[in-house]
């Protein structure tokens, strides 16, 4: 039987909560298929003799992916019906085909404006290789 899907309401979260860690395997076919989803010509992003003669061991993931990822993370704590009110990334390494990207987070703050219940949540996206992002964001959650 299916897991019933969490629905956090503002006054479960407390600052320092902990964001359970996700796992998201790499695969070539995961990038290629997510770089050509999102009309992402750049070659880095699928084609790996270009990538390889620019430098990197493969082709690697695209912002959009680790977007997504970080947006996965929030939504697999938090439920389905979470509004992701605002959200940035700072990329610091690649993620190639073989790696498992991780990420986890903590609840960084909560508060009201006016009748709005957000929380502020940084999530740290990384691989056995070492880190690799950090997002920040913010969340509209029912009181």
């Amino acid at each position: 039987m299916p897991e019933t899907p969490r629905d956090l309401t503002w006054t479960d979260v407390n600052k320092g909560d902990i964001v359970p860690r996700v796992s998201l395997d790499i695969t070539v076919r995961r990038l290629i298929v997510n770089a050509g989803a999102g009309w992402d010509v750049f070659p880095g992003h699928y084609d790996r003799d270009y990538a390889r003669a620019h430098g990197h061991e493969d082709i690697f993931a695209n912002t959009s992916l680790f977007l997504s990822f970080a947006d996965r993370v929030v939504t697999d704590w938090a439920g389905p019906r979470t509004r992701i009110a605002r959200r940035a990334l700072r990329m610091s390494g690649s993620v190639y085909p073989g790696d498992t990207l991780h990420a986890e987070g903590i609840v960084t703050g909560r508060r009201q404006d006016g009748g709005v219940y957000l929380v502020d949540l940084e999530i740290n996206l990384g691989t056995d290789r070492g880190p690799c992002a950090q997002a920040v964001a913010t969340v509209e959650l029912t009181h």
